[in-house]
């Protein structure tokens, strides 16, 4: 018997000069635990004259997670970040009651072909931390816990669970778990897992109640605890998930809040740029005039 209980494909969205697979949200599921918003970034092969130009946009409510499986993303930040993503690492940054941030191709890559390829992540705060300081952690690839059982490669990029804990400094119970393999095999890890879950298929494919899936969806388990599948032979997957809140939350172009007037607030702040600058940046998103009229929805 399947413990899928919805799937979610892969959907075109753009992010003004870069063209990215939208998974979360989604009509039907707006967030799974605390993740709000996952774009897959890739795989794209850019020659010397594109690049990946993200100017200065706004955040408030969320945490932001960059995971890149393979090129470089220069961040930027209106707290004084200035750092080089390269793949493995997590970029983890908190935007809390409002931060401002650029996503670039570095420099020495700007003339160049090149390729990037990663996910894009927000997670939601609890209420009573949306309007915490903004904050900002880079944690290195070796920094975080991997481990292998039966064939299987798993790291955890984020979150407490399987007995080990990553150091990205999260703000609510939840996981977020990459496992490789090259020859196949079963995964039975639903009893430890907790929350609301999901599965995303990088590569390859695996078998869940009969039914083979496919990169580039998202399988929503039914029952957190039942979570178990085989994998195909090369095939790479992320579960994530984790205690829900209790109030809805508001997703409305960069912003997450469970209150709809700190949105409106937030949507007049950035209008009248009253965030904060990002130094050595001076570029600015606009809000979208399509969105200036229309309210939050939860």
């Amino acid at each position: 018997m399947s413990n899928v209980g919805m799937i979610i494909e892969e959907r075109a969205a753009d992010i003004g000069n870069f063209m990215v697979g939208r998974l979360l949200p989604f009509k039907q599921k707006r967030t799974v635990g605390p993740f709000a918003f996952i774009d897959h970034m890739g795989p794209a092969a850019l020659k010397d004259y594109e690049n990946l130009d993200v100017p200065p946009h706004p955040h408030i409510g969320l945490s932001t997670l960059t995971y890149l499986f393979e090129g470089a993303i220069m961040h930027k930040d209106s707290i004084g970040s200035d750092i080089e993503i390269k793949p493995g690492a997590v970029n983890w940054m908190t935007a809390g009651n409002g931060v401002v941030h650029s996503e670039r191709t570095p420099e020495y890559l700007r003339g160049t072909d090149k390729h990037l390829h990663g996910l894009q992540i927000w997670v939601a705060l609890p209420k009573e931390l949306e309007e915490i300081e903004p904050s900002f952690h880079h944690v290195e690839a070796n920094s975080l816990p991997t481990w292998e059982e039966d064939e299987m490669h798993f790291k955890l990029i984020a979150g407490e669970v399987l007995g080990h804990k990553s150091p990205v400094p999260v703000h609510s119970p939840l996981y977020f778990i990459e496992i490789k393999t090259e020859t196949g095999g079963k995964v039975k890890i639903g009893d430890q897992l907790f929350g609301e879950s999901a599965l995303y298929i990088l590569e390859g494919s695996i078998v869940d109640g009969g039914n083979t899936y496919q990169p580039k969806h998202i399988l929503i388990a039914n029952d957190t605890k039942l979570c178990e599948f085989e994998m195909a032979p090369r095939t790479t997957v992320y579960i994530f998930g984790g205690e829900p809140f209790p109030e809805q939350r508001y997703i409305f172009w960069n912003f997450v809040s469970s209150r709809a007037e700190r949105i409106e607030q937030a949507k007049e702040d950035w209008t009248n740029k009253k965030f904060p600058l990002v130094p050595g940046d001076d570029g600015y998103v606009p809000l979208p005039d399509y969105l200036k009229n229309l309210k939050p929805k939860a």
